[in-house]
């Protein structure tokens, strides 16, 4: 068979079963012949963030792959690759390359040298009979160890000749390591012997899968549990001991038991220094276990460091935890004391949450959308700026992976991307995307690709007619030459593009428009929803 069957052959015996990507690339015709659905997309970056989270949903059982043509396709994706490299996303990159003896030429743009600082591993097809070992290191290295990109560059001349290499493909092995048994002990001694511990859990515990063994030990320990925004929905945040998830916006009783604890578990989190992660206090005993040894004391000093797959390390730090104590302890005088916190925090809020106010106000039509749909059959995520901040303190998330939280990067219009992403990987749950009206202007057009590919995904529009939150910044610009003003009738652009439309003014049509919208989505037809809101600028910044 050509290079170009061989490796859509490749990604069969893989499991995949679908392809994004934007043509010309051999593959994707391909992978049709294969089985494979290809989905076009109207931009590289969006089909990138398509298969980022096609995978986050399915644990990389279904891995995201994305195929695009050499030169200004492959230019047009580095910015999901790079958003996706900073999650900690696997997704297979297939971008088709030039020719071999053009591939070094200046101007020719070389994705296997200019994306290495964005991806895992980046390698190109140079030989037909090296595909399935270029592929099999490719697989591997996108299911093992610190999962992000992959990128294989396919010369456009080497897609064409023959191989029969791929003929005996099997899939690659998938493997977990565990922490040394001896620190697993002192970390449970450092825990048990703790006045107030608090976990903090990243997505590692999403990959992991490691729900139960988290709730255990915190169960265990009467230890309240906050999560990063990539961690959010890793801990039922209606429960007890739950303190929701940190970024740039935190929820207040997040942020009294984070500075008043003296052992901090990190668990399945990178701990990176980032304006838009939780503030870590200092002067704090930090127990940190995660994947990648390369994130101890990176940002914050460790004083023991356990590298390992969450699922296992909690398990076994459960396990010690149980050999040193008496009893289980009471999680009750803890859960009293979040839960009062918390009060007092949403004492402050609620009077925006509920507000009445025209424009309206964001946080009102999300806590109208927050009780109006089904919280734990949907997935939610939020886009760059004020949506994310205005949505994650005060979604409450009951199970696992029904929050895509995202911000270690921050490119506006990620979200529309995850959300159709998503509606694959999870079709019988409702997927919605929070954006404002600047993300709209870097990836609307590709609410088409959701009416076209049969994607009913439900998106939340927060339209201020502004940049609302460079508007402190740039006061004069503004002034003299209305420089942050932005315009449009998205709810008609919904329309125009086949989709289900409605702008919004009114508090008290926020509610009956969801359920409209929600009638079309039933119906398989994607919606936007248009809310007319004011400039809103504060957020929950502790």
């Amino acid at each position: 068979m050509k290079v170009s069957a061989a490796i859509a052959h490749i990604l069969k015996c893989e499991g995949v079963d679908v392809i994004f990507g934007y043509p010309r690339n051999a593959v994707l015709e391909e992978a049709a012949k294969a089985g494979i659905r290809p989905i076009i997309v109207r931009q590289e970056r969006t089909g990138v963030h398509m298969a980022d989270a096609l995978s986050r949903l399915t644990r990389g059982r279904r891995m995201g792959v994305f195929a695009m043509q050499h030169g200004p396709g492959t230019e047009n994706a580095y910015g999901g690759i790079a958003q996706a490299y900073s999650e900690s996303v696997p997704v297979l990159v297939l971008p088709q390359g030039y020719a071999r003896r053009l591939a070094y030429v200046p101007d020719n743009y070389n994705a296997s040298l200019s994306m290495r600082d964005v991806t895992k591993h980046a390698e190109p097809v140079t030989d037909a009979s090296e595909v399935a070992n270029i592929m099999r290191r490719a697989f591997t290295q996108l299911r093992n160890g610190r999962l992000r990109p992959v990128l294989v560059e396919m010369p456009w001349d080497v897609l064409d000749e023959e191989t029969d290499a791929a003929s005996q493909y099997r899939p690659v092995p998938v493997t977990r390591c565990a922490p040394d048994s001896a620190d697993i002990h002192k970390a449970a001694q450092m825990l048990v012997q703790a006045e107030s511990p608090v976990i903090y859990a990243g997505q590692g515990v999403h990959w992991a899968e490691a729900y139960g063994e988290l709730q255990a030990l915190a169960e265990r320990l009467a230890a309240p549990v906050c999560t990063s925004l990539e961690g959010k929905s890793a801990f039922n945040e209606k429960h007890p001991l739950a303190l929701g998830a940190g970024g740039a916006a935190t929820p207040g009783q997040l942020r009294r038991f984070l500075d008043q604890a003296d052992v901090i578990l990190g668990i399945g989190c990178s701990f990176s220094e980032t304006a838009f992660g939780v503030r870590m206090p200092t002067g704090k005993r930090v127990i940190h276990a995660t994947l990648d040894p390369a994130d101890f004391n990176k940002s914050i000093m460790c004083e023991m460091a356990l590298a390992g797959d969450a699922k296992l390390t909690l398990a076994m730090i459960d396990t010690a935890c149980a050999g040193l104590m008496k009893e289980t302890r009471d999680i009750e005088p803890a859960g009293r004391e979040i839960a009062a916190a918390e009060k007092e925090w949403m004492r402050e809020w609620l009077p925006l949450l509920t507000s009445d106010d025209k424009p309206l106000s964001p946080y009102r039509v999300l806590w109208d959308l927050q009780h109006t749909v089904d919280v734990a059959n949907t997935i939610i995520t939020h886009d760059a700026g004020s949506p994310r901040d205005q949505l994650s303190p005060f979604w409450k998330t009951t199970e696992p992976l029904t929050y895509i939280g995202w911000g270690k990067s921050t490119q506006l219009g990620y979200g529309l991307g995850l959300a159709m992403g998503a509606k694959l990987a999870c079709p019988d749950k409702l997927c919605i995307n929070v954006w404002g009206d600047a993300a709209i202007g870097f990836t609307g057009m590709d609410f088409e690709t959701a009416v076209r590919e049969r994607l009913p995904i439900l998106s939340i529009l927060l339209n201020n007619s502004a940049m609302a939150i460079e508007l402190n910044q740039m006061p004069v610009a503004t002034e003299k030459f209305r420089s942050t003003d932005i315009s449009g009738d998205y709810a008609a652009f919904a329309r125009a593009l086949g989709g289900y439309g409605e702008r919004v003014s009114e508090p008290d049509d926020i509610k009956p428009a969801i359920a409209r919208a929600l009638a079309a989505i039933d119906a398989g037809q994607p919606a936007l929803l248009e809310f007319i809101t004011c400039t809103e600028t504060r957020a929950s910044r502790l």
